[in-house]
């Protein structure tokens, strides 16, 4: 696999600890990673987001969603059912854990199932006092004063 140099990026940025792991870790890739369930991820308007998983066959008793550290994680295991005997067996109901990646402040709002899609809704809500504001030039709010004893 090649190595992709990403130490330019880091010399001008800082606290982006976070975002580093995230990089490395795509990179790295997941060997046992598997496409089940397929899901989309949905831009539903600005700051809203909807992640749907299609998983037939499973009830909300055999699903689990959990967030922890900035992971949203699915899992879905199937309760013990009485052995059936198929003449083709194509609908896979085995266990699986899909794992999502959530930037900082991106909060999940709801979860539903409706005929086999358990839809996730996300929202991105950036504290006011983190949101871009504009600095007037000559305000005195952050201004540093020099006293004329350290001038020179």
């Amino acid at each position: 696999m090649n190595a992709i140099d990403l130490s330019p990026l880091y010399r001008s940025t800082i606290g982006f600890d976070r975002f580093a792991n995230l990089l490395d870790s795509a990179f790295a890739g997941d060997a046992g990673h598997s496409a089940y369930p397929p899901y989309d991820i949905e831009l539903l308007e600005v700051n809203r987001y909807a992640i749907t998983l299609a998983v037939a066959g499973f009830e909300e008793s055999e699903l689990d969603i959990t967030l922890e550290k900035g992971v949203l994680a699915v899992a879905g295991k199937k309760a013990d059912e009485k052995k059936r005997k198929y003449l083709h067996h194509g609908i896979a109901h085995r266990a699986f854990e899909r794992k999502f990646n959530l930037a900082d402040f991106v909060e999940v709002t709801g979860a539903s199932l409706k005929n086999g899609l358990l839809v996730i809704e996300l929202k991105k809500n950036v504290p006011e006092e983190l949101k871009p504001r504009k600095i007037e030039i000559g305000s005195d709010t952050n201004v540093i004063e020099h006293s004329s004893e350290h001038a020179a």
